[in-house]
């Protein structure tokens, strides 16, 4: 029926159900409005509280805060997961897209496999007018994409001959096997070792990953392997501890780590020690190393037993069990402005106060200056804290006092204003010696990784596991300040020292010596 043939009435009637309609849609629509910008409001909230927690992440309450972070993320990534599943239902229905996203491009370094996508009526006629058709330009478009983690066994095959005239035998030596009548390659024990220290993975799910490929190979002969692995480590690591004591400053930290303990059924608590050299915040050549140390306990012995060697400045938190050693003459203390900033602003988050206002505000501009500082030569820093910093630090200590002086000695802010009272001399050191760091973040940083996989961390009832983990931890930490590929370090070192590596030559194999080696007879051996 033509427009002409519907009468008035009927007309008005569609015209208003379809206004109804309308009306209905943009309702809808104002609703899904409001819930993605309150999805959005939340998301970035969530984002701003994961942000604080990690940087309070290394406190007293630091297990609490952790599983407290994990529990924003899953949540964040939920959301983010939503937004994006809406976003692409909205887009698969628009023949447009109203805003572009951004261009992002893949890493140069990634192989590429090109997939042509010719016309479906071929390209040679025209499908218009049957005419020849010649190569114009093409659109290229890129994706990230991802090959699962594939096993192969490697055949070493030995040809034997015979003299015909004197009947010797020739056969070309056997190969190095990174475990006696083993069957890993050296580079499948780096996989290993690298998914459980450093990727979080531990060896029981990573047999579950492997069964799931057809691969049946029991968790305890993983850590066989993974042992055998750190026997083969052990001059490394000790190269890099020997060489951290030759070191003029140090950083120190430690964290809890649960070790199993079979005869009380239940987990003891271990502890490991990181020690840190890292002078590029200095502009320094020499190269950044790590080293750890596992104890069954935190008992002042230990570090002391760790430096007991050690001559230059140690920057640590204030724990007494490192007092014997500043004692000794031998150590100097440095104290770390961040752990006193985190009592402030703990308070503050708490109940914000013009007093921890002023003082974050303080101490924030000593951090300006280290920040515009780092990376120059150590006397172009001492210079800067000289003439800018030292007044900074003078007006700070005035306020400081001036608080005290108000405050009850029982409060929770003169108890905070007390520990950087106490560490005033280490707190200032760093004005005077331009190697000097203002905080001890480059030791936090070292302990983050631990941190993150701390799950991992249960040890059979002795602490041989955890000094297994403290030397792994050690070469692939070393590796990453260095910006050495783990997984291959540890495959081509391990099979060179295997292979009887000259004890002359360790110095070649150290992370920041290291080359990776070409060679495909060695690239085959690993």
């Amino acid at each position: 029926m033509s427009a002409t043939g519907i009468s008035t009435p009927d007309r008005d009637q569609r015209i208003t159900a379809l206004e109804a309609l309308l009306a209905e849609r943009d309702a809808a629509l104002a609703g899904a409005r409001a819930d993605i910008a309150a999805r959005d409001l939340l998301i970035d909230m969530l984002r701003v509280q994961i942000a604080r927690l990690k940087r309070m992440s290394f406190g007293k309450s630091s297990e609490k805060l952790t599983r407290e972070i994990a529990q924003l993320e899953l949540a964040l990534e939920e959301l983010e997961t939503a937004a994006a599943a809406v976003v692409g239902d909205s887009q698969r229905g628009k023949a447009t897209i109203d805003r572009t996203p951004p261009v992002r491009t893949l890493p140069a370094h990634l192989p590429r496999l090109e997939i042509v996508h010719e016309p479906v009526s071929g390209s040679c006629a025209c499908p218009a007018c049957g005419g020849a058709l010649r190569p114009l330009s093409a659109d290229a478009d890129e994706m990230l994409d991802v090959v699962p983690v594939s096993w192969r066994v490697v055949r070493h095959i030995r040809p034997k001959y015979s003299c015909r005239a004197c009947e010797t035998i020739v056969q070309a030596p056997a190969p190095v096997k990174a475990i006696a009548r083993g069957k890993a390659t050296f580079a499948t024990l780096a996989h290993i070792v690298v998914a459980k220290f450093d990727h979080h993975l531990p060896l029981y799910r990573q047999a579950e990953m492997m069964a799931a490929q057809g691969i049946d190979i029991d968790r305890s002969t993983l850590a066989g392997w993974t042992g055998q692995t750190a026997a083969l480590l052990d001059p490394i690591v000790a190269r890099i501890r020997e060489q951290g004591l030759k070191a003029t400053k140090l950083h120190t930290d430690d964290t809890p780590v649960p070790v199993l303990d079979p005869g009380r059924g239940r987990t003891a608590t271990g502890r490991l020690w990181v020690y840190a050299v890292d002078d590029r915040a200095t502009g320094a050549a020499t190269p950044p190393l790590v080293w750890y140390e596992f104890t069954t306990d935190r008992t002042g012995a230990h570090p002391q037993k760790h430096l007991a060697h050690y001559t230059g400045y140690l920057q640590a938190d204030a724990y007494a069990g490192y007092n014997p050693l500043y004692a000794s003459g031998r150590v100097t203390e440095v104290a770390c402005w961040a752990h006193f900033r985190r009592k402030i602003f703990d308070i503050h988050q708490a109940k914000p106060t013009a007093l921890t206002s002023d003082l974050l505000d303080r101490i924030a501009g000593l951090y300006a200056v280290e920040a515009d500082v780092r990376g120059q030569p150590p006397d172009q820093r001492h210079a800067a804290r000289q003439d800018r910093s030292a007044a900074l630090v003078d007006a700070l200590r005035a306020a400081l006092d001036a608080a005290l002086r108000r405050l009850s000695p029982k409060s929770e802010m003169a108890r905070a204003i007390s520990y950087g009272v106490k560490l005033w001399p280490a707190l200032l050191r760093f004005l005077d010696d331009g190697r000097l760091e203002i905080d001890n973040n480059i030791a936090e940083r070292a302990i983050r990784s631990i941190a993150v996989g701390r799950r991992n961390w249960l040890f059979a009832g002795s602490k041989v596991g955890g000094e297994r983990a403290a030397a792994i931890y050690s070469v692939i930490e070393t590796c990453k300040a260095n910006q050495v590929d783990p997984q291959r370090y540890i495959a081509d070192v391990a099979a060179k020292i295997a292979g009887n590596w000259p004890a002359s030559r360790w110095d070649e194999l150290m992370p920041w010596n290291w080359k990776a080696d070409v060679d495909p007879k060695v690239a085959q051996a690993a």
